[in-house]
């Protein structure tokens, strides 16, 4: 891979995924696109990674949007191929089973913040800033940004932020629940590798549950989704896992959880 770099898991069983374009701030092209999603494709059928942690490389940028010039170039064909294959990454990020940590870095602009909107928990530098400043190229968001945005902090500041353009500092994303957790920026690295570490520690198949439930869940009505998780909750009790942690918690010791 040319435009990512890929770090396997070690003993933490994290692995992580950096965009590495940082000339130009870690812009998103088709061929960082087709690079992440064969990365995301091949840690979320991997056993042995257990969270992954995604960045850009550098101190200036997550990924800082779209590479502009590839994107003046698009007719509305390419145009509408390209948004259909970032929402494709978009998705599996988000539903390939694994707790995915953005550790944003710096601007989170565009296709940056659809990106890191995808990942299962946000942590954020203090001086990140994040926003979808499309309507400025007379265009909108293609990546999901319309339609996760909203879900995350709710349609009217998403409207905010998509209308005007304008990027929000880390501590307003934090507070419209945009990111998790806001850090300063010498400290992002270890935060988010300790989250990533607590994460991969967690029983797997709870957690992909989890992650199913909330996905699946966000889609259906309230009692379709109280339905769907007596499903899951079901199929979790026959785990190993269930058996090693309702057995750790009655013996009062930590539990050794194995994937299964």
């Amino acid at each position: 891979m040319e435009n990512v770099v890929v770090t396997p898991a070690g003993d933490d069983r994290v692995a992580r995924v950096t965009v590495t374009r940082p000339k130009v701030l870690n812009a998103l092209n088709a061929a960082t696109i087709t690079e992440l999603l064969d990365a995301f494709g091949q840690l979320c059928a991997d056993d042995a990674v257990r969270a992954i942690i995604l960045t850009g490389a550098g101190e200036r940028a997550f990924v800082a949007g779209a590479d502009i010039a590839e994107l003046a170039r698009l007719q509305p064909a390419g145009a509408r191929e390209l948004a259909r294959r970032g929402q494709r990454l978009c998705d599996l990020i988000e539903s390939g089973g694994k707790p995915v940590v953005a550790a944003i870095n710096g601007f989170a602009l565009g296709g940056g913040c659809e990106l890191a909107m995808a990942c299962t928990l946000r942590v954020a530098a203090d001086t990140a800033r994040i926003g979808q400043p499309e309507i400025n190229l007379g265009i909108l968001p293609g990546y999901g940004g319309t339609q996760r945005l909203p879900r995350l902090v709710g349609p009217g500041p998403a409207l905010e932020i998509l209308l005007t353009g304008d990027p929000v500092t880390a501590e307003e994303a934090r507070r419209l629940g945009l990111v998790n957790r806001v850090v300063p920026a010498d400290r992002l690295p270890a935060e988010a590798a300790a989250l990533a570490a607590s994460l991969a520690a967690k029983p797997a198949v709870a957690v992909r549950y989890i992650l199913d439930a909330v996905r699946s869940g966000m889609q259906m009505s309230l009692g379709d989704g109280c339905d769907y998780e007596a499903s899951l909750f079901g199929l979790v009790a026959a785990t190993d896992d269930m058996r090693e942690g309702t057995r750790a918690f009655l013996e009062k010791r930590r539990p050794e959880f194995k994937g299964r």
